[in-house]
Protein backbone atom coordinates (compact mmCIF):
# COMPACT_ATOMS: atom_id res chain seq x y z
CA UNK A 1 0.00 0.00 0.00
CA UNK A 2 1.62 3.10 -0.89
CA UNK A 3 1.86 6.34 1.13
CA UNK A 4 -1.48 8.44 -0.45
CA UNK A 5 -3.20 5.26 0.16
CA UNK A 6 -2.18 4.90 3.69
CA UNK A 7 -2.74 8.44 4.70
CA UNK A 8 -6.70 8.09 2.86
CA UNK A 9 -6.69 4.56 5.30
CA UNK A 10 -5.74 6.43 8.71
CA UNK A 11 -8.02 9.38 7.67
CA UNK A 12 -10.86 6.30 8.12
CA UNK A 13 -9.30 5.46 10.87
CA UNK A 14 -9.57 8.86 12.63
CA UNK A 15 -13.46 8.64 12.25
CA UNK A 16 -14.14 6.61 15.26
CA UNK A 17 -12.33 8.17 17.15
CA UNK A 18 -13.40 11.85 16.47
CA UNK A 19 -16.88 10.78 16.87
CA UNK A 20 -16.43 9.15 20.34
CA UNK A 21 -14.30 12.13 21.40
CA UNK A 22 -17.27 14.49 20.20
CA UNK A 23 -20.07 12.46 22.18
CA UNK A 24 -17.92 12.21 25.64
CA UNK A 25 -18.60 15.33 26.89
CA UNK A 26 -17.58 13.70 30.24
CA UNK A 27 -13.53 14.61 29.04
CA UNK A 28 -12.74 18.05 29.47
CA UNK A 29 -12.32 20.22 26.23
CA UNK A 30 -13.42 17.09 24.18
CA UNK A 31 -14.30 19.23 21.31
CA UNK A 32 -11.05 20.47 21.06
CA UNK A 33 -9.79 17.23 21.18
CA UNK A 34 -12.18 16.35 18.32
CA UNK A 35 -11.64 19.61 16.33
CA UNK A 36 -8.25 19.13 16.53
CA UNK A 37 -8.90 15.15 15.04
CA UNK A 38 -10.85 16.26 12.62
CA UNK A 39 -7.87 18.78 11.27
CA UNK A 40 -5.63 16.12 11.37
CA UNK A 41 -7.69 14.32 9.53
CA UNK A 42 -8.56 16.98 6.61
CA UNK A 43 -5.27 17.22 6.08
CA UNK A 44 -4.59 14.38 5.05
CA UNK A 45 -7.15 14.55 2.40
CA UNK A 46 -4.93 17.15 0.80
CA UNK A 47 -1.83 15.26 1.35
CA UNK A 48 -2.68 12.52 -0.09
CA UNK A 49 -4.20 14.08 -3.36
CA UNK A 50 -0.57 16.28 -3.80
CA UNK A 51 1.05 12.59 -2.36
CA UNK A 52 -0.38 10.78 -5.18
CA UNK A 53 -0.34 13.49 -8.52
CA UNK A 54 3.01 14.49 -8.17
CA UNK A 55 4.86 10.68 -7.50
CA UNK A 56 2.27 9.45 -9.82
CA UNK A 57 0.73 6.95 -7.17
CA UNK A 58 -2.81 7.47 -8.25
CA UNK A 59 -4.01 3.70 -7.32
CA UNK A 60 -7.87 2.02 -8.17
CA UNK A 61 -7.89 2.13 -4.81
CA UNK A 62 -7.36 5.90 -3.92
CA UNK A 63 -9.87 6.66 -6.33
CA UNK A 64 -12.33 4.61 -4.32
CA UNK A 65 -11.77 5.24 -0.86
CA UNK A 66 -10.16 9.25 -0.91
CA UNK A 67 -13.70 10.41 -1.83
CA UNK A 68 -15.46 7.72 0.57
CA UNK A 69 -12.88 8.40 3.37
CA UNK A 70 -13.97 12.37 2.93
CA UNK A 71 -17.52 11.00 2.66
CA UNK A 72 -17.80 9.64 6.43
CA UNK A 73 -15.58 12.22 7.90
CA UNK A 74 -17.54 14.69 6.82
CA UNK A 75 -21.24 13.23 7.28
CA UNK A 76 -19.96 12.22 10.51
CA UNK A 77 -18.87 15.23 11.68
CA UNK A 78 -22.75 16.73 10.96
CA UNK A 79 -24.60 14.36 11.79
CA UNK A 80 -23.00 15.05 15.29
CA UNK A 81 -23.98 18.71 14.94
CA UNK A 82 -27.58 17.78 13.93
CA UNK A 83 -29.62 20.10 16.52
CA UNK A 84 -26.16 21.71 17.99
CA UNK A 85 -25.48 23.43 14.70
CA UNK A 86 -27.22 22.47 11.89
CA UNK A 87 -30.59 21.39 10.60
CA UNK A 88 -31.11 18.15 10.08
CA UNK A 89 -32.77 18.92 6.96
CA UNK A 90 -29.45 20.54 5.68
CA UNK A 91 -27.76 17.61 6.64
CA UNK A 92 -30.47 15.39 5.12
CA UNK A 93 -29.86 16.95 1.45
CA UNK A 94 -25.69 17.88 2.03
CA UNK A 95 -25.84 13.37 2.69
CA UNK A 96 -28.45 13.22 -0.48
CA UNK A 97 -25.98 15.11 -2.81
CA UNK A 98 -23.17 12.50 -1.60
CA UNK A 99 -24.98 9.45 -2.21
CA UNK A 100 -26.51 11.32 -5.56
CA UNK A 101 -23.13 11.81 -6.78
CA UNK A 102 -21.53 8.14 -6.01
CA UNK A 103 -24.36 6.44 -7.53
CA UNK A 104 -23.65 8.90 -10.88
CA UNK A 105 -20.01 7.93 -10.54
CA UNK A 106 -20.94 3.89 -10.18
CA UNK A 107 -23.26 4.41 -12.99
CA UNK A 108 -20.20 5.90 -15.20
CA UNK A 109 -17.95 3.21 -13.83
CA UNK A 110 -19.99 0.76 -15.24
CA UNK A 111 -19.76 2.40 -18.52
CA UNK A 112 -16.37 2.86 -18.50
CA UNK A 113 -16.38 6.24 -17.56
CA UNK A 114 -14.43 8.06 -15.11
CA UNK A 115 -16.18 11.03 -13.41
CA UNK A 116 -13.14 12.94 -12.01
CA UNK A 117 -13.75 15.63 -8.78
CA UNK A 118 -14.71 18.88 -10.55
CA UNK A 119 -13.12 22.29 -8.97
CA UNK A 120 -17.40 23.12 -7.32
CA UNK A 121 -16.62 19.87 -5.86
CA UNK A 122 -13.24 20.39 -4.40
CA UNK A 123 -14.50 23.85 -3.12
CA UNK A 124 -17.91 22.16 -1.42
CA UNK A 125 -15.46 19.44 0.78
CA UNK A 126 -13.09 22.26 1.51
CA UNK A 127 -15.61 24.51 2.76
CA UNK A 128 -17.65 22.01 4.47
CA UNK A 129 -14.68 21.09 6.71
CA UNK A 130 -14.21 24.98 7.37
CA UNK A 131 -17.02 25.26 8.48
CA UNK A 132 -17.02 21.97 10.45
CA UNK A 133 -14.27 23.12 12.86
CA UNK A 134 -15.67 26.74 13.12
CA UNK A 135 -18.72 24.69 14.36
CA UNK A 136 -17.03 22.64 16.73
CA UNK A 137 -14.62 25.10 18.22
CA UNK A 138 -18.16 27.18 19.34
CA UNK A 139 -16.98 30.69 20.52
CA UNK A 140 -19.32 32.57 22.62
CA UNK A 141 -18.65 36.02 20.65
CA UNK A 142 -21.59 37.33 18.93
CA UNK A 143 -19.36 37.69 15.85
CA UNK A 144 -18.35 34.33 15.82
CA UNK A 145 -22.08 33.29 15.55
CA UNK A 146 -22.10 35.81 12.27
CA UNK A 147 -19.13 33.95 10.94
CA UNK A 148 -20.83 30.24 11.94
CA UNK A 149 -24.09 31.42 10.27
CA UNK A 150 -22.20 32.47 6.59
CA UNK A 151 -20.16 28.92 6.98
CA UNK A 152 -23.12 27.05 7.23
CA UNK A 153 -25.32 28.57 4.10
CA UNK A 154 -21.91 28.91 2.21
CA UNK A 155 -21.10 25.02 3.15
CA UNK A 156 -25.34 24.20 1.86
CA UNK A 157 -24.89 26.55 -1.44
CA UNK A 158 -21.70 24.91 -2.67
CA UNK A 159 -22.92 21.57 -2.29
CA UNK A 160 -26.46 22.48 -4.49
CA UNK A 161 -24.22 23.81 -7.10
CA UNK A 162 -21.77 21.23 -6.98
CA UNK A 163 -24.75 18.52 -7.09
CA UNK A 164 -25.81 20.38 -10.15
CA UNK A 165 -22.30 20.86 -12.19
CA UNK A 166 -21.74 17.25 -11.58
CA UNK A 167 -25.34 16.51 -13.08
CA UNK A 168 -25.14 18.77 -15.75
CA UNK A 169 -21.70 17.75 -16.91
CA UNK A 170 -22.41 14.55 -16.44
CA UNK A 171 -26.26 13.79 -17.67
CA UNK A 172 -25.23 11.74 -20.44
CA UNK A 173 -24.16 8.97 -17.84
CA UNK A 174 -27.80 8.67 -17.30
CA UNK A 175 -28.81 7.91 -20.58
CA UNK A 176 -30.10 4.72 -21.23
CA UNK A 177 -27.98 3.10 -23.22
CA UNK A 178 -30.24 0.78 -25.53
CA UNK A 179 -31.58 4.14 -27.12
CA UNK A 180 -28.61 4.88 -28.37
Amino acid sequence: MNLPNKLTMFRVILIPFFVVIMLLDSIPGNRYIAVSIFIIASLTDLLDGKIARKYNLVTNFGKFMDPLADKLLVSAAMILLIGDKLYSWMVIIIISRELIISGLRTIAADNGVVIAAGWWGKFKTTFQMIMIIVLIIDFKFMWYVAIEYFCVWTAFALTIISLVDYLVKNKGVLEDNNNK
